[in-house]
């Protein structure tokens, strides 16, 4: 027996029976998740087979999986939700089984789930929809998001009069409903930094609009990028334990959408690690991010695009990976 098929089982109802093939049988965790009634028929279905373990619901359909060499995935950490297993728990598994898989000691640690500060926005800021009086500054502000096709609805947009960001779009970064963060894009294109952060450890962006009748969470480096598909996003290009964490904690399926660069092909292993979800969708070469996909062809497009080419499988994320980082 493997420490997933051990944990797994350890966490079975105690209401339960074992067939003559093998199969344990027991009520279903899974189908009010996923839109049906309740299981009180005993529908769902576990059977190990060496270190192997898989689970099927002969109700709604639902299976989840692992079998060495592999990451804990997300529907396998769904299940273990489901089960009852605690975050903490599950956690620590996902760990073991990398450094099983890796061979190498990874030094057991507790991830606790970030916690925010409220902090305040730049001095001044306003949002843009109550500005009362227009310049030139704001002005162009109100032309940027036009051309970045952005709307004033997709989320609280803010300027500040000030010399050191008025030629910034302030976006504010909200957990719980409180913005703990922000960050500020020039709309000027030689200006540097690009970027001005002000982004606490652990913090992903678009956690709060995840709502439960979402299937899957987009992840994506950059906030306007989030903003154009609703996703989430991680403000760099790294996945730190405490994001993960975070990300996992939805009970949603991740599906990651990197960037066409040097620093996209790491995320993409970094997912695969994580027993994450990756879309490289078939866009034309001169499209880099989400960003420029909806300037060409539209954000209803670039969803269909993106949930069309999710994967799952580790082999076919890094063969669809060569196409799409083809011209590095």
């Amino acid at each position: 027996m493997s420490i997933v098929s051990d944990t797994v089982t350890a966490h079975l109802p105690s209401k339960r029976k074992t067939t003559p093939s093998g199969w344990t049988s027991f009520n279903a965790p899974c189908c009010q998740h996923n839109g049906n009634t309740a299981d009180t028929r005993g529908r769902g279905g576990l059977i190990s087979e060496g270190d192997t373990v898989s689970y099927h619901c002969f109700n709604c359909g639902f299976k989840a999986s692992w079998q060495p060499g592999r990451a804990v995935s997300v529907k396998l950490r769904k299940l273990l939700q489901w089960l009852g297993c605690t975050d903490d728990s599950i956690t620590k598994l996902t760990f073991d089984v990398m450094r099983i898989n890796e061979g190498v000691q990874v030094a057991e640690r507790k991830i606790e789930i970030p916690t925010f500060e409220t902090v305040p926005l730049p001095p001044d800021a306003v949002k843009i929809t109550d500005i009362t009086e227009f310049n030139k500054f704001s002005i162009a502000i109100l032309e940027y998001i036009a051309t970045r096709n952005l709307d004033l609805d997709d989320t609280d947009y803010y300027w500040c009069p000030s010399l050191a960001y008025r030629d910034r779009l302030i976006i504010p970064f909200y957990f719980e409903q409180r913005i703990i963060g922000w960050t500020g894009r020039t709309i000027t294109a030689d200006k540097k930094p690009k970027y001005m952060n002000e982004q606490q450890p652990g913090f992903v962006y678009g956690l709060d609009k995840q709502t439960y009748d979402k299937e899957f969470a987009i992840l994506v480096e950059g906030p306007m990028d989030a903003i154009h598909i609703d996703g989430c996003a991680l403000g760099g290009s790294e996945i730190n334990d405490a994001q993960a964490l975070l990300l996992n904690r939805l009970s949603k399926e991740i599906v990651v959408v990197p960037d066409r660069d040097h620093a996209g092909k790491k995320l993409v292993e970094d997912a695969i690690s994580r027993g994450w979800g990756v879309s490289m969708p078939e866009w034309s070469q001169e499209i880099n991010d989400v960003g420029d996909c909806v300037d060409k062809y539209g954000r209803l497009y670039t969803l269909y695009s993106i949930a069309s080419a999710a994967e799952t499988s580790p082999l076919k994320i890094r063969l669809k990976a060569k196409k799409w980082f083809t011209t590095l």
